[in-house]
């Protein structure tokens, strides 16, 4: 929590910079909706959702606050924005896995000079495509699930095992490791950090989308990426806390969560 920043009186939504969710694919733009949302609610000054054509009409409809980025030459998959200046980017939430959208993330990866957040299908198309990890901007933030850490990092004998080959891999590729699960991991440059707030309610569909959101909110206000992934699991964790003490952990949703994170800074 020391590391939050409250805002200054004589600003504006530039201020607080501009983030950019790319993902959604037919039946998955939910995912995209759950962190643009989370991510209107940390803060972020403005939000821009890059979806594919099928997701303009949810978007619009759901969030009247976010923009949204589609093509109208393709109808399930995204087309990735050739110019990314002055927006930060999270990427992956319900994208998909197909050979084209794969080669369309290395193709737009390669461009890229800051960091940025990565999730879910983005994850999967790296594990079957590691070359990629190489276009990675260094201090960019990875956020795997179990599933996703062992695609990427491959099977472990044990918890210790696990952890060893985590840290090699945040240190091999430069980037920032978080492994989501109960006291979520995060791993920089040799070190790891334990975090403190979350529930077993959390273990719901949609609950690492709203992360994603999260995270990639305060890396658009100019948290450290370190700063941003510690601080964002930490608020979600929070969010997810207030309202299961209100709901319960059967009935926490990942929109719940997201009703929790204006309590979280609080």
């Amino acid at each position: 929590r020391s590391f939050s920043r409250p805002r200054t009186k004589f600003s504006h939504k530039g201020t607080y910079g501009h983030a950019l969710l790319m993902g959604g694919s037919h039946g998955k733009i939910g995912a995209v909706a759950l962190s643009a949302r989370a991510a209107l609610l940390t803060g972020a000054g403005l939000v821009t959702a890059c979806v594919p054509k099928c997701g303009y009409i949810p978007l619009q409809s759901q969030l009247p606050e976010v923009m949204v980025w589609t093509t109208p030459e393709e109808e399930t998959h995204i087309e990735f924005p050739t110019e990314t200046e002055g927006l930060t980017p999270g990427v992956g939430m319900g994208l998909g896995t197909s050979r084209p959208t794969g080669d369309a993330l290395l193709a737009w990866l390669k461009g890229q000079q800051h960091p940025l957040l990565l999730d879910a299908d983005a994850l999967n198309i790296l594990s079957q495509r590691p070359e990629g990890l190489k276009y990675l901007p260094p201090d960019s933030i990875l956020t795997p699930h179990p599933g996703e850490l062992r695609r990427l990092v491959g099977d472990w004998k044990d918890d210790f095992d696990k952890l060893e080959k985590a840290s090699e891999f945040s240190k091999a590729h430069d980037c920032i490791l978080l492994i989501k699960g109960a006291h979520t991991l995060v791993f920089h440059q040799g070190l790891g950090y334990v975090n403190s707030s979350g529930n077993p309610g959390m273990a719901t569909a949609g609950s690492g989308d709203v992360l994603s959101g999260m995270i990639t909110a305060l890396l658009a206000q100019g948290y450290p990426p370190v700063h941003a992934a510690l601080l964002g699991v930490y608020l979600h964790g929070r969010a997810a806390d207030l309202k299961a003490a209100e709901l319960g952990y059967e009935s926490l949703t990942a929109t719940g969560i997201t009703g929790g994170i204006a309590g979280a800074f609080t």
